[in-house]
């Protein structure tokens, strides 16, 4: 049945981004479900054909390099998890890249790590690399770079890249393929379980749907997609979670149809320099306020001045991203500091001339511009 909220919310969408796990490209025996690669490429040709721009968050790089080197299980050990990676990514690629060619288009692979979104050039970089694609008619299929990642850099699972993904594109709509027909009330094997169709306002309370195991395959679990889901719909974007092994899944969403859940997301859209502050980049440390300080930011759009800090936590330079939390550690801000941390400790708390007497000048009037700011709550 066609649904007029979600033609609406497909329609206004000028890029598709989909994410589709390992369980979905796999079969019971862990070698590539090579029907379903073909299935997905005509789906996304019909999307192209739409008008509509296509970026693929593919996982099943290390599923595919654990049948090519005859590993009977997902190693546990960062090198052997490289090694299948490496193997499976090559192989992979050239599938999807096969597949699309029978409709006219190229496979683009990006390979990305955190450090691609958290370093403003390479976040810029990133973009400007799927604007161009875009321009020749390629379908970028985006993973993780498994192959160097460590603990330190990594995205945890590409959910979370999907929804970073998304965030960098003008007008886009993420689609989350999982093996599971979308949200529901809870464990879907539980009798009397509900598929949730729709959510129109995000609430912390969904996260308690769902367990947090992750998949055999994969990285991730019904929990990371929630919390993917939470980042995109912060920033203005809607997703759909629905079961990718359902046949012409696709097809069904740009057509309107009910399909798995939808999110709707917050508000109107972030742009895109405050969605790189407020949502990409992990804060380095902490500006703790008092009340007023938070009325002031959260209420009235007011920057954040050195009189309303408590505390400052953490080690950070000036111009890094800084996390505003009130006395009882809920953040509720982040922003670009126009003080390091040993500058901000001096001044906190204090007012304007008394920071002039401190320091003999008066280097920013606010330790957060207003312009700097996104309010995360």
């Amino acid at each position: 049945m066609v649904n007029l909220v979600r033609r609406e919310v497909v329609e206004t969408a000028r890029v598709i981004v989909i994410k589709v796990g390992t369980n979905v490209l796999s079969r019971d025996d862990d070698s590539l479900d090579l029907d379903r690669i073909a299935l997905l490429a005509e789906q996304i040709h019909r999307i192209r054909e739409s008008g509509r721009r296509v970026v693929l968050v593919s996982s099943g790089a290390v599923g595919a390099g654990l049948g090519l080197l005859g590993l009977s299980k997902r190693p546990n050990d960062l090198p052997h998890l490289q090694a299948a990676a490496a193997a499976g990514q090559a192989h992979l690629i050239h599938l999807y890249d096969r597949h699309l060619r029978q409709h006219g288009y190229h496979a683009a692979q990006l390979l990305l790590t955190a450090d691609d979104f958290t370093q403003r050039d390479r976040y810029l970089n990133v973009r400007n690399t799927l604007t161009t694609l875009f321009e020749y008619g390629a379908v970028p299929i985006v993973n993780e770079n498994d192959t160097v990642s460590i603990d330190e850099i990594r995205f945890g699972d590409n959910d979370q890249l999907a929804a970073m993904v998304t965030n960098l594109l003008h007008a886009p709509l993420l689609v989350i393929l999982s093996v599971v027909d979308g949200l529901f009330d809870k464990a879907p094997t539980a009798e009397g379980s509900r598929l949730i169709g729709q959510v129109d306002h995000w609430d912390d309370s969904l996260l308690n749907c769902v367990a947090s195991e992750q998949s055999s395959r994969g990285t991730g679990g019904m929990r990371t997609k929630l919390e993917a889901i939470r980042s995109a719909t912060a920033v203005g974007e809607s997703v759909i979670l629905a079961n990718g092994t359902r046949p012409n899944v696709l097809d069904d969403i740009l057509n309107g149809e009910e399909v798995g859940t939808l999110f709707l997301a917050k508000g109107a859209a972030v742009p895109a320099w405050k969605r790189w502050i407020g949502y990409t980049v992990p804060p380095k440390g902490k500006y703790i306020v008092d009340d007023g300080a938070r009325k002031a930011v959260e209420k009235s759009g007011r920057s954040l001045l050195a009189i309303g800090i408590t505390d400052v936590e953490g080690e950070f330079a000036k111009g890094e991203v800084v996390a505003l939390t009130d006395a009882l550690g809920q953040e509720f801000a982040r922003g670009l500091s126009n003080y390091d941390s040993p500058g901000a400790r001096r001044i906190a708390g204090k007012r304007t001339e008394e920071i002039v007497e401190l320091l003999g000048t008066l280097p920013y009037a606010e330790v957060i511009h207003r312009d700097h700011l996104v309010v995360t709550t």
